[in-house]
């Protein structure tokens, strides 16, 4: 059984990311949901297994929206490779890659706040698209909550921004895409159960050592990130059959 380098480097590296950083971003995303929520019909509002699908296609649509950006970074990508050449140009991708995921664990451990001022990067492409959204709430239909879902995948946001960091060092368009969408499959567990058990989920976000041990935890996968021969999953094990 071989493992695929550029596979374990970004695609789980980004599903990983995404399940312990979104913990962090349930305080900004959980006012998001709640509002929803509290404009759905009563009648589905108090009925878990209606109100499910809806906060299920918030997410679907912000996912959908990961992705696209993912593809977008992805022909940033080559935009960046060509004139310097691909071998150097994906290096110097990597290294950036892990310097923005470093900020980003050290911003969610509170140790480096002004991380945050990465986020001013789409601000002026959120407030083109946010009047769609409001258009969109009350929020009576699936097909609703999904396009808000959409218009809420832009929202400007460092860890996203250290995703796609990550993305753009795949090599090709597709790869990037797909490491977007696994980043946002891997914020679903959290982002999804604050529809559900938002008082538990909100407790536990704002734990501080929580948050450190998450911070640290990104650090890591900017390390590998940087160095990503080193990753423990990066292995060829039939050789060792030989």
């Amino acid at each position: 059984m071989e493992f695929d380098l550029a596979f374990t480097t970004s695609t789980l590296v980004a599903f990983t990311m995404g399940l312990f950083s979104s913990m962090h971003c349930i305080g900004m995303c959980g006012s998001i949901i709640g509002t929803l929520t509290l404009s759905l019909n009563p009648d589905i509002r108090n009925n878990k297994s209606r109100l499910i699908p809806f906060v299920f296609n918030y997410n679907f649509g912000r996912i959908t929206s990961y992705t696209l950006a993912g593809a977008l970074a992805g022909v940033i990508e080559v935009l960046i490779t060509l004139p310097i050449g691909e071998i150097t140009g994906h290096r110097l991708l990597q290294l950036l890659s892990a310097v923005v995921m470093t900020g980003s664990g050290l911003y969610i451990a509170g140790w480096f706040p002004r991380f945050a001022y990465i986020e001013k990067i789409g601000v002026r492409f959120w407030k083109t698209i946010e009047p769609w959204g409001r258009k969109l709430i009350p929020v009576k239909n699936r097909t609703q909550a999904y396009l808000f879902g959409m218009v809420w995948g832009w929202l400007p946001c460092g860890l996203v921004y250290s995703a796609l960091a990550l993305a753009a060092t795949t090599g090709n368009i597709s790869q990037s895409a797909l490491t977007m969408l696994f980043f946002g499959l891997g914020t679903l567990p959290a982002v999804m159960g604050v529809g559900i058990m938002t008082s538990l989920l909100t407790k536990l976000s704002r734990m501080q050592r929580f948050k450190q041990a998450i911070g640290l935890f990104m650090i890591a996968l900017a390390l590998l990130a940087a160095l990503p021969w080193i990753n423990p999953l990066a292995i060829t094990i039939h050789a060792a059959l030989h």
